[in-house]
């Protein structure tokens, strides 16, 4: 399994387009996540650089290019009075679920995050572990890391 960071406005990496990053979120949040057409919107955010927009996306991917776990983290433009990164959808295939995959991701998200991350989860959600395992704290109705 690899973890690779993709743009897709590049076509570096063409086949894992915004609309299958999508799909993929979007079945794998489950009850977690957002509509499609939300999800396309976050990834088109985390693409515009030179909007004073950005963020990044990380997928998890087997040899034959199926996905098993995508990141998309937005960048603030903010910091200092709030974290200059959101962390807004994390998931991993549900074959996968248990195996390490999640805090693997996680990992590689604060490891290429400059600045602090900030993350909203609903508190039934089982992946408020891993989040509060990796650092992340809840100093008001949101988590957050500070780096």
């Amino acid at each position: 399994m690899n973890i690779i960071q993709i743009d897709t406005n590049t076509g570096e990496h063409e086949k894992f387009t915004n609309e299958k990053i999508a799909s993929f979120l979007f079945q794998h949040l489950e009850e977690y996540g957002d509509e499609v057409q939300d999800i396309l919107k976050c990834i088109d955010y985390s693409q515009k650089k030179n909007e004073n927009k950005g963020g990044f996306i990380l997928l998890a991917v087997e040899d034959d290019d199926t996905i098993k776990g995508a990141v998309v983290v937005n960048e603030t433009n903010m910091g200092g009075y709030i974290p200059e990164n959101i962390l807004v959808y994390i998931a991993v295939h549900k074959d996968t679920r248990g195996t390490g995959l999640g805090k693997k991701l996680m990992q590689q998200t604060i490891d290429t995050c400059v600045g602090d991350i900030a993350l909203h989860v609903e508190k039934d959600n089982p992946a408020k572990f891993l989040y509060e395992k990796v650092g992340f704290t809840n100093p008001y109705l949101e988590m957050r890391l500070k780096k």
